[in-house]
């Protein structure tokens, strides 16, 4: 039985209760690097090669992975110092397993949204536990991680998809704060995901006995 959207976000919070201002440094940095690497990668490449340049600028994903299941340890509570800058680069010791399966399951997403929107929408919640999967289980990849976030996930697409809704009146307030208000709207938002998915997570492994 998952928690309702109210439990979990207060899950979410208390989480980061004495870490708001880590988390919102941690997010920033984060957007920060992510520019800045993809900018550089795409226009230097570009220089030397063009069309290529956007292309590469995927290896920020492995980046993109780190800050996302950063938020899972700190819930574990795993690591005395979890919004730890290097933090971010995690995913790239892992780099080929990582870096495949999220560029794997963007494009399924992608392919699923060109048939139509909301089949694109149920597919991105059907897969949106994979992440969480390769931080778990290490001989996990491809194919596989996204099969096992769909088993996951069964039954409880609509739960994830209410909870993002209950976030909507956060971020347009934040487009009050000049979208600085982000920085620690995400973070709440991604601990909150984190306690999704131990609940979810749990609740599978009760079925699967």
């Amino acid at each position: 039985m998952i928690s309702s959207a109210q439990l979990l976000r207060e899950k979410g919070a208390s989480d980061l209760s004495g870490r708001w201002g880590e988390a919102a440094l941690f997010t920033f940095v984060y957007y920060v690097l992510a520019a800045i690497f993809g900018a550089t990668v795409s226009a230097g490449v570009e220089l030397l090669v063009p069309g290529v340049g956007t292309l590469l600028s995927l290896l920020i994903i492995p980046m993109s992975w780190s800050y996302y299941v950063t938020f899972l340890a700190n819930h574990r509570k795993t690591d005395a110092d979890p919004f730890n800058v290097s933090r971010l680069f995690d995913g790239y010791r892992d780099f080929t397993r990582i870096f495949l399966t999220t560029l794997l399951t963007n494009v399924y997403i992608f392919l699923w949204t060109l048939l139509l929107i909301v089949p694109g929408i149920i597919k991105a919640l059907s897969y949106s536990m994979t992440a969480f999967i390769l931080r778990d289980n290490k001989e996990v990849k491809y194919n596989e991680a996204i099969e096992l976030s769909m088993a996951m996930m069964e039954g409880h697409k609509m739960e994830l998809f209410w909870l993002y809704l209950t976030f909507i009146g956060w971020a347009i307030l934040c487009i009050f704060t000049l979208g600085i208000g982000y920085f620690w709207l995400v973070p709440y938002m991604s601990s909150t995901i984190a306690n999704f998915y131990e609940e979810v997570k749990a609740d599978y492994q009760s079925k699967s006995l």
